[in-house]
Parts: structure tokens; sequence; C-alpha cells
């Protein structure tokens, strides 16, 4: 059954994507709560099947919520909206190196018309739940960005498209790590449950201080590192893959769509 957002919700998200627009720039955990968000990436037209059978390959970090159309910058997902626009920060890639970062990305798909788009779900859906449950979300405590790490896990390749995944941590009280897992685990279509609970070097992560993406985590007495599959993951394939040009999010700074996280509940 399709869940349809309240008329508070729908303000939310347009007034968000209204302030991204002009020009605001922030990590968006904990924006327009209830609402979903999504990581992006564009690449040219000739890369897209290769995208997509990446994505269905590894479907924990790489959940498509919708493919855009190669001359398409309206997501279904957030009628009136401008993917070019209404992230907060982009990332201009070449050759598999990070050229620039951006607030606006208009010109750059000027340059490259036939760019096809993919939203992926992202684990910021899910943490309305927790904090519905009194699991605390720390880097929304501290005003910070989710930290994220590249794994020693490497995912299925399709093409020329390959990679290790990417992961996104949060510091769950012992006791409440079990809570975590169900809530989580009741959005597949947004990552779903942990990938890995406790000892980060058994994902390759040799120091939890030092993500790299986002902002440096606060572990506290009786905490356990909880790692979930990350949208950021296409990012990672990109730069060892080298594709001649993409746009993507920057870490953190999602897509609002107009969709409730309650749609991906099951």
């Amino acid at each position: 059954m399709t869940v349809l957002p309240t008329a508070d919700q729908l303000a939310d998200a347009r007034a968000a994507r209204v302030a991204i627009r002009s020009g605001r720039s922030e990590p968006t955990s904990g924006v327009a709560v209830g609402l979903t968000q999504a990581n992006l990436i564009s690449v040219p037209a000739d890369w897209a099947f290769e995208t997509l059978l990446f994505a269905q390959r590894n479907p924990k970090p790489c959940p498509v919520l919708e493919v855009i159309e190669q001359g398409v910058v309206e997501s279904r997902l957030a009628p009136g909206s401008d993917i070019r626009t209404d992230i907060g920060r982009y990332r201009i890639w070449r050759d598999g190196e990070l050229a620039e970062e951006v607030t606006d990305a208009t010109a750059a798909w000027a340059d490259h018309p036939d760019l096809v788009s993919f939203l992926i779900g992202c684990s910021f859906t899910f943490e309305s739940g927790l904090v519905q449950a009194g699991i605390p979300i720390r880097h929304q405590e501290l005003g910070r960005n989710v930290p994220m790490y590249r794994t020693a896990v490497p995912c299925a390749p399709a093409g020329r498209l390959s990679g290790e995944m990417v992961v996104s941590m949060r510091p769950i009280a012992a006791d409440r790590v079990a809570d975590a897992v169900q809530i989580s685990g009741r959005t597949p279509a947004v990552h779903g449950a942990p990938v890995h609970i406790g000892d980060p070097a058994s994902l390759g992560i040799l120091d939890l201080a030092r993500p790299d993406f986002g902002d440096a985590p606060e572990m506290r007495d009786g905490e356990v590192p909880v790692f979930w599959a990350c949208g950021v993951t296409p990012q990672a394939a990109i730069m060892a893959s080298k594709p001649p040009f993409a746009i993507t999010h920057a870490p953190g700074y999602m897509f609002i769509t107009d969709v409730p996280d309650a749609e991906y509940l099951v």
C-alpha cells in the first residue's frame, strides 16, 4: 500500500530543497524527518547499464530507488525537483579522480547532456526509526556528518565497474544493538540491517577514528560500533574503475524526496 506524505512533511521536504537550491550546504541527517533521502550517481549513457547491473548485483550497498533517464533532471520521487541543484554539495569525477566539489552542478550537466542518474537508498532513512525507539544518533547530537569507511569487502563486479563496499558506522549501546538491527532490518530498500557489528578490523578498517568520508566518530563507554552498507559505495567503484566522467553527491549531503520513510517499511 502506498504511504502518502502529510502536508507538513511535504512542506518540510520542499522547504529543505528550496533552501539547498538557494545555497544551503550542510549534511542532511535529521533534515525533513520522516522523509526518504537518497544518494546520487550520474554517469554517461554508455556506463548506465553497467551501473544498473552493479547495483543489482550489490543490492545491500546500492539499493536503487529510481533511475532518471538522460535529458531528465526531475525526480519522480520529488515532483518539481532538480537533481542538478537540490543537493547541498556535489562531487565531479574525471577518470576516477575527484576533480572538484560544487554546490550547483548545472554547468557540469550542460557539458554532459547524456547523463543517466541513479537515486540510491540512504541509511538516514531508518535513523528516524532508531530515534523514535530511543536510540540516539551520535552524529546528529554533535552536529557532525556520519562516519563512512572503505572496507576490504569486494563488491560483485559488473562489466567495467568494480570496487569495495563502503559502510557507515553508528555507535550503539550494547544493550540496544539487537533493537537497532531489528528496526533497520525493516527497511531493506535503504540498506536494511547492519552488515557487521563490532571489530572494525574484520572489515579491513584499521582506524575507526579516521573515516574515509564524513567526520570522526565519538565512541563512549558501553557502546559497540555498528556498520551498515552505504550508498557511497558507487563512489568507491568510480575511484577503482575510472569512468571518464561522473557526478555524485558529496557523502552525507543527500537528495531529499517527498516519499515517507514508511513507504519502504516491510
